[in-house]
């Protein structure tokens, strides 16, 4: 936990808002993720979620959205990192919303808030957010669709990605034009040792989205923006 204190020059407090986070996926039956051994938790949910910090564009953001946030990550990690900043965790399934309050709440993040929904149908975030943050989520061209609604024009897209697919970037550079997104760059990042093929891709939105998005709830999933020319 000290490594990440002194890579992201956190307080005592955040460090003890980590710990938190940890046990209560330990101690959470339920808890809706595969890693939960705090060890393993530790580099794989907060500090892949906290290397976002390395992005300007994250540090000074006012509004964060983590769309489709699972057990919480990003979101619970970057509102622990940046305490001035609202933070909303997008998440349909209502069990998982349950865990991301109950984790909340244990761990005293007073600048996050759940809310049970799809991506899609969250008006009440459209063109309001500074940040949004995907891990995990989807295809790109797919994070791309659902993001670019709910982002204020010059806001941006931090998309988590392993390996890179020359291919689906090929498709998501075809969807961001469709959106009015413009991809910033591709960042090689080792959040912890022995981390491989991590990346954030980072997005702009660089013109106002066409009010025919949010498509209708499930429609970006089966038919992708930007696929190859004749198909």
């Amino acid at each position: 936990m000290e490594t990440l204190g002194d890579r992201y020059g956190l307080t005592e407090r955040q460090l003890d808002q980590l710990s938190a986070i940890l046990g209560e996926l330990e101690d959470a039956e339920w808890a809706p993720t595969a890693v939960r051994d705090a060890g393993q938790a530790m580099d794989v949910h907060l500090a892949d979620s906290l290397v976002a910090l390395e992005l300007e564009s994250v540090r000074s953001a006012t509004r964060i959205a983590d769309l489709g946030s699972g057990a919480g990550f990003p979101g619970l990690a970057l509102a622990v990192g940046l305490p001035g900043t609202e933070v909303t965790l997008v998440e349909s399934q209502a069990r998982k919303c349950a865990f991301i309050e109950r984790t909340s709440a244990a761990a005293a993040i007073e600048n996050a808030r759940a809310v049970c929904a799809r991506a899609e149908e969250w008006r009440e975030g459209l063109g309001r957010n500074d940040v949004i943050v995907a891990r995990a989520l989807a295809a790109q061209p797919v994070v791309l669709e659902y993001a670019a609604p709910l982002l204020r024009l010059g806001g941006t897209l931090v998309d988590w990605r392993g390996r890179r697919d020359r291919a689906q970037e090929a498709q998501a550079a075809r969807a961001a034009d469709e959106l009015g997104l413009s991809l910033l760059e591709v960042r090689h990042t080792e959040p912890y040792l022995g981390a491989r093929d991590h990346h954030l891709h980072v997005f702009e939105k660089v013109a106002e989205t066409p009010p025919r998005f949010p498509r209708r709830p499930g429609v970006a999933r089966k038919r992708p923006l930007g696929p190859p020319r004749g198909k």
